[in-house]
């Protein structure tokens, strides 16, 4: 397992850091990210009190959530999709999640490698960092980031996901749209297309739509467009569209981008932009809330003791894991506090 990583020094003024940040300096944007990514105990309060000051400060982009099978060309896409963005007079910031090492557990692919001429671009950064074990393709830290590039003054956040899997559901709950990014193909392909993940995107895609593709891409869409129409949409306001593209050559990403700006005017139009963000700012906070107190539990040695006695409890059948969680935070828990 990796030891735990630590913030660089100079990070342990927060207020510097987020005017330095601000400022448009890119390597305090990395040692912030770096900052709010740590498992060390003694950064959690710096990274606290940064995200304190740069909070308010963020919101003001469109994140989008992009998945798709692996092989469909996700990084080849998002190059094209933000070169154009950028060429367009955007600020772009990818946060590409790459499959984890289950040996060291750090990054497998390395986006910036895949992505050569987008990371050349002043006007565009890319963060790659290991899934880990978390579910979704996300890492735990990636809603801390996006405020944090957002502060930093970047007005398009991508999010890259690992593929499509039952759990994407959370790359979906911390943007504001999800495209979904499919080959070209029909029949027994369309059938392996899970549904759950279809009913998820604001936005289809069928990539690699040239050369010998090409039209078997117009089929494919025309499938997607037919199969759509017995789902339920994710919005009553939306559509949801299918488009094509060649992302090796470039086509097409233009309509892509203007879908994009449409869907936002639609959803702000109609007051559910606002309110999407507010309810996944809820979720977030339960669900940071779980996991500071797991945190708490792990690190108390009484807590800790009596956990691993009940996981070999569980292990053997002998306890079911409902009742042994119960007792777990009955036994350690009173008053707000850990006995």
């Amino acid at each position: 397992m990796p030891a735990p990583t630590s913030a660089n020094d100079s990070t342990r003024n927060p207020e510097q850091l987020a005017a330095t940040l601000r400022a448009g300096d890119r390597r305090a944007l990395g040692r912030a990210i770096t900052l709010v990514e740590s498992s060390r105990a003694d950064d959690r309060e710096p990274a606290n009190r940064l995200l304190e000051i740069l909070t308010p400060l963020a919101g003001k982009s469109i994140r989008i959530g992009i998945s798709g099978v692996p092989g469909v060309g996700k990084s080849t896409f998002i190059e094209s999709f933000g070169n154009h963005l950028i060429d367009q007079g955007r600020k772009v910031a990818v946060l590409a999640v790459d499959p984890s090492s289950a040996l060291s557990g750090g990054s497998i692919l390395g986006d910036k490698t895949r992505m050569e001429t987008l990371s050349r671009r002043v006007e565009a950064f890319i963060r790659p960092s290991p899934a880990g074990s978390t579910l979704g393709g996300v890492t735990r830290h990636t809603r801390e980031t996006i405020l944090l590039v957002e502060a930093a003054g970047f007005d398009v956040v991508i999010v890259e996901t690992v593929g499509v899997g039952q759990s994407e559901t959370a790359v979906a709950d911390m943007t504001d749209l999800f495209l979904l990014l499919l080959l070209p193909g029909g029949g027994d392909e369309l059938q392996g297309i899970k549904r759950g993940i279809v009913e998820l995107a604001d936005l289809i895609v069928v990539n690699k739509a040239d050369g010998e593709l090409a039209a078997a891409a117009e089929r494919s869409a025309a499938d997607y467009r037919n199969a759509l129409r017995f789902l339920r949409p994710r919005s009553v306001r939306w559509e949801v569209p299918v488009e094509t593209c060649s992302a090796l050559e470039g086509r097409g990403i233009d309509r892509i981008w203007a879908l994009v700006e449409k869907y936002r005017d639609t959803m702000q139009a109609s007051g559910d932009f606002t309110a999407a963000r507010a309810s996944q700012a809820r979720r977030w906070l339960w669900s940071e809330t779980a996991e500071s107190l797991l945190a708490l539990l792990r690190e108390d040695p009484a807590a800790a003791a009596r956990m691993q006695t009940l996981e070999q409890a569980v292990a053997a059948g002998k306890l079911s894991p409902r009742v042994a969680a119960q007792e777990l935070v009955q036994n350690f828990w009173k008053d707000g506090q850990l006995k």
